[in-house]
């Protein structure tokens, strides 16, 4: 079943590398993210390709998509939705927001509130929304992928702790090589539209995939690694805070998506480290001046804890 699984994840992989140019390992790890039931955070500048990869993967995974696009006077009910008073049957009747969906768009969601981006939180980890006394179940499976432009451009609020940590990966696309641009600029995907895209799977087929993901194999040293990883972050000195409790979960999560990734029903420790970085990046914080540490520092960093052989 994992080759059958891995098989279907390549279709995906190359139809939005079709209109991703240059992006394979971005669209494995947003693939990643899916399958081990997180959610997406892509940081960069403007118009590297953010939305776009956001948007093919709904496409072609053919799940039901909503965007909304963050601005700094949004409020909750824009995301959660709204009860409005009917007159003619002299109720309140509920609308429901764009959240209602299996994938959220938060488009640039750090040029909206700390009070906006708070709406996200119970969504996020508990896949519901409690609203005016009524608690209402999101569908499933349930991903949100959020933009973000770097905090040093202008009109940004930074994202609090408990939101990023509802973060299951960071990722940067960064600009494309010089091949992929010469492609872009050729016009060599201009006549594809990604309303145009096969939708390759579906909503009972990610299930499945989430499903054989949490069945991957994971023994005992690998989970001891893990833990040897979750203590280095937190008594080496070099972090202001370590990881999480739930951080190391969403690790082993991480992992188990990644082995299928490659066709395997069971986790090495090179599927731990692969992920590692777009999982920590953006929950530590180095000890002398709380900034984050570059993802090439973080793998040089972790290669002192021994792994399993």
């Amino acid at each position: 079943m994992p080759d059958a699984a891995q098989t279907l994840l390549e279709q995906v992989v190359a139809e939005a590398g079709r209109f991703v140019l240059g992006k394979e390992q971005q669209i494995r790890l947003s693939l990643c993210c899916l399958l081990a039931e997180g959610h997406l955070l892509i940081e960069d500048i403007p118009g590297i390709g953010k939305t776009t990869l956001a948007k093919v993967l709904a496409r072609i995974i053919g799940l039901g998509f909503r965007r909304i696009q963050c601005t700094n006077d949004m409020l909750p009910g824009d995301i959660l939705g709204v009860s409005v008073f009917e007159q003619q049957s002299a109720t309140f009747s509920f609308h429901s927001g764009p959240i209602f969906t299996q994938i959220l768009l938060a488009d640039e969601i750090n040029r909206t509130t700390p009070k906006t981006q708070s709406a996200l939180l119970e969504a996020m980890e508990e896949r519901q929304v409690s609203l005016e006394g009524t608690t209402r179940s999101l569908p499933a499976p349930f991903f949100v992928i959020a933009t973000q432009n770097p905090l040093e451009q202008a009109g940004t609020y930074p994202l609090p702790e408990s939101q990023l940590d509802r973060f299951l990966f960071r990722i940067t696309l960064g600009y494309p090589d010089r091949a992929a641009e010469n492609r872009l600029l050729a016009g060599d995907h201009s006549s594809r539209l990604i309303t145009d895209a096969p939708a390759l799977l579906d909503g009972k087929g990610i299930l499945h995939l989430q499903h054989l993901t949490r069945e991957v194999h994971c023994a005992e040293p690998l989970i001891r690694y893990v833990q040897d990883l979750l203590d280095f972050s937190r008594n080496s000195g070099l972090f202001s805070i370590g990881l999480s409790p739930r951080a190391g979960l969403s690790l082993l999560k991480a992992a188990r998506a990644w082995a299928l990734l490659q066709g395997r029903d069971h986790v090495l420790p090179e599927d731990v480290q692969q992920v590692l970085p777009q999982l920590a990046g953006h929950r530590l914080r180095r000890a002398d001046t709380f900034a984050e540490m570059a993802a090439e520092e973080l793998v040089t960093t972790f290669q002192s804890v021994p792994a399993p052989v």
